[in-house]
This record gives C-alpha cells, sequence and structure tokens, in this order.
C-alpha cells in the first residue's frame, strides 16, 4: 500500500508540474496573472472621451487651509474643488503669507517647498494670500510673492496659475490689505497670471457686530473667518470666477 501510494504521488506531482510549465508558456497562470498589468493601465482611451479629473493644488493661509474648528476639508478650498469636480491638494498654514511666517516660521515660498514643491506637477496651482501681510509694505509683499510665483514656474513650467488676493471679514478693508491687493493685481498683470479679487468684487459686505452686510450670516464672531455656510459661499464665487476665467477644466502645458 504504502508503494502504491508513493507512486501515486510521484505521478501527481509530474501532472502538476506539467500543468503548471504548460500554463506558464501560455501566459495564464496564476503568477503571470498577478504580475500583469490589467487593460485599464496602459492609458485612457484614444478616443479621448473621458480624462482623469485635474490636479488643482492651493496655496494659503487659515481661510485656505482652516481656522480653529474648521478642517482643511471643510474650508472654501475644498469645496471650490467638490464643485468643480477636482483633485485637490491644500498647503500652507494659518497667520501666514508672502512675508508674515507666522508661528510655523515660514512664508509662502517655504511652505510651497515643503509641502508641495515635491510633488509632481499638478494641473493648476491657485495661491491665495495677503491678508496676514496687510502691515507690510505692499512692495515687499509683491516682490515676495514674485518670487514665489517665478519659483513655481521653474518648478513646474507647464503648470497652470492663479493669484487670489486678499479675502476679509469685512466690507470695509484696512488700508494696508487694499494697498496689497493692488500690489498683487499690478503683479499679476506683469506676470500674465489670472487674478481673483475678492475685495473688488465685494464677496463679503457689512460687518458682523453691525448686523450689516452678508458678514452677518457668513463670518465668525472674530470678524475674519468665514464660518460653514460662509466658506460654501466663498468657494461658489471661486468657482464662478475660475469658470469665467476658462480655467474649470485646467490642464497642464506638456
Amino acid at each position: 500500500m504504502t508503494s502504491r501510494r508513493a507512486r501515486r504521488g510521484a505521478a501527481t506531482l509530474m501532472l502538476c508540474l506539467s500543468l503548471v510549465a504548460v500554463l506558464s508558456a501560455t501566459g495564464c497562470s496564476a503568477l503571470a496573472g498577478s504580475v500583469r498589468k490589467p487593460a485599464a493601465a496602459a492609458g485612457p482611451p484614444k478616443d479621448g472621451s473621458r480624462r482623469a479629473a485635474p490636479v488643482v493644488m492651493f496655496l494659503g493661509d487659515s481661510y485656505t487651509v482652516g481656522d480653529r474648528g474648521v478642517q482643511p476639508e471643510s474650508t472654501y478650498a475644498s469645496a471650490t474643488a467638490r464643485l468643480l469636480g477636482w483633485q485637490v491638494v491644500v498647503g500652507g498654514r494659518a497667520g501666514t503669507g508672502f512675508v508674515r511666517t507666522g508661528r510655523g516660521g515660514e512664508p509662502f515660498l517655504g511652505l510651497f517647498e515643503s509641502q508641495l514643491g515635491w510633488r509632481p506637477a499638478p494641473d493648476m496651482l491657485i495661491v491665495s494670500g495677503g491678508h496676514n501681510d496687510w502691515r507690510f509694505p505692499a512692495a515687499q509683499v509683491a516682490a515676495a510673492a514674485h518670487l514665489l510665483l517665478e519659483r513655481v514656474r521653474q518648478r513646474w513650467p507647464g503648470t497652470r496659475l492663479v493669484l487670489m488676493g486678499p479675502l476679509w471679514g469685512t466690507g470695509s478693508p484696512l488700508p494696508g490689505a487694499l494697498a496689497v491687493r493692488d500690489a498683487l493685481k499690478n503683479l499679476a498683470g506683469q506676470l500674465g497670471v489670472p487674478f481673483v479679487d475678492p475685495i473688488g468684487e465685494q464677496w463679503i459686505t457689512g460687518d458682523r457686530p453691525a448686523g450689516a452686510g452678508n458678514a452677518a450670516r457668513l463670518i465668525k464672531a472674530d470678524r475674519t473667518h468665514p464660518n460653514p455656510a460662509g466658506h460654501r459661499y466663498v468657494a461658489a464665487r471661486l468657482a464662478a470666477d475660475i469658470e469665467r476665467l476658462g480655467l474649470a477644466r485646467p490642464v497642464r502645458k506638456r
């Protein structure tokens, strides 16, 4: 019995080995199937009927990344991405600006390098800031913004750029904020970068303590940051401007 079982086992083993050899030769073995790329990985459809969602990155301050009680996925940046169907990466830090460093010790240029610049190039980058720079000379802010935008262009030559001026929590921005807005707007014109102007377009009106304008329902008690409804509102305004600029479906230049 033992000899018969041994012979039967040897025959079964030889059959299995022969079957594996045949399947491997025809590309049908389990091992071959596990390393073969699926057909979908070969690339997008040749007829161009579908394209992956654009990759858009944001760089900004607390309006963009969130303040106390507001997470990055709840800010206007993420809400804009949901409205327009983008894949989004949100970078920046509360309290920062083109010049102001905030608690992290880095202005926007440093945050770009540490958070975004090492990533594969996106289709578009939206830089939103200036609110925290209102105490600095407008020319200094514009110079820092110029350096940042040129660094982005060097790192990601084909990436679309949008510069978004300061957001403000009332309808009456301080003179320093207006000067920064003007300097950034002029810079954008010089560099041929689309500029979005929340102050000029009067996204926020009135003042919450006075119960006037839309600030009463969109801005927190700090008179600065949007509440959840405010972030959704800012997202809708930004999405409308992006569509007007023809950048709702940005494509990185190859």
